[in-house]
C-alpha cells in the first residue's frame, strides 16, 4: 500500500477515471488492507474538493459523478459511504445530490444524531 501511495499516487489522482478505477478496485476486493480505504478516502476527497473546479465546492456535475461512482451497482460500500461523508465535510459547499447521497449512505450515523421519539404517557 505504501509503495502504491509513494510511487503511483504521490501526486494524487490525475483524473476521474483514476478515481473510478480505485473505487471499483475497493469494491472488488472487500477484504483489502484498511490502509487502502484510508488512502482512497484521502485521494478522492483531495481530488474532488481541491482538484476539480470550482475549487472547494462540489457542484452538480461532480456530485452526480461521485454518487454514481460510489454507489456502483449495489449501493456504496462502507468506504464509499465514508468518502461521501468526508467529501461533504471537506467541501465549503456541496450540491444537494451529494448531500442526499451521503445521508442515505450513512443511516447509522444519522440515526445516532436524531433524538429518540417521545411518547407521552397514557393518563
Amino acid at each position: 500500500m505504501q509503495q502504491l501511495a509513494r510511487s503511483l499516487l504521490r501526486d494524487g489522482l490525475a483524473s476521474r477515471d483514476d478515481a473510478d478505477m480505485l473505487i471499483a478496485l475497493e469494491r472488488a476486493i472487500p477484504d483489502s488492507d484498511p490502509s487502502f480505504g484510508d488512502l482512497l478516502v484521502s485521494l478522492v476527497v483531495d481530488f474532488a474538493v481541491w482538484g476539480e473546479r470550482p475549487t472547494g465546492y462540489i457542484n452538480r456535475e461532480v456530485a452526480n459523478w461521485l454518487a454514481a461512482s460510489l454507489s456502483g451497482r449495489n449501493g456504496p460500500t462502507p468506504i464509499g459511504a465514508r468518502i461521501a461523508l468526508e467529501l461533504v465535510q471537506a467541501a465549503e459547499s456541496s450540491d444537494e445530490t451529494l448531500l442526499a447521497f451521503a445521508l442515505a449512505a450513512n443511516p447509522r450515523r444519522n440515526a445516532a444524531r436524531e433524538p429518540a421519539p417521545h411518547f407521552p404517557l397514557a393518563a
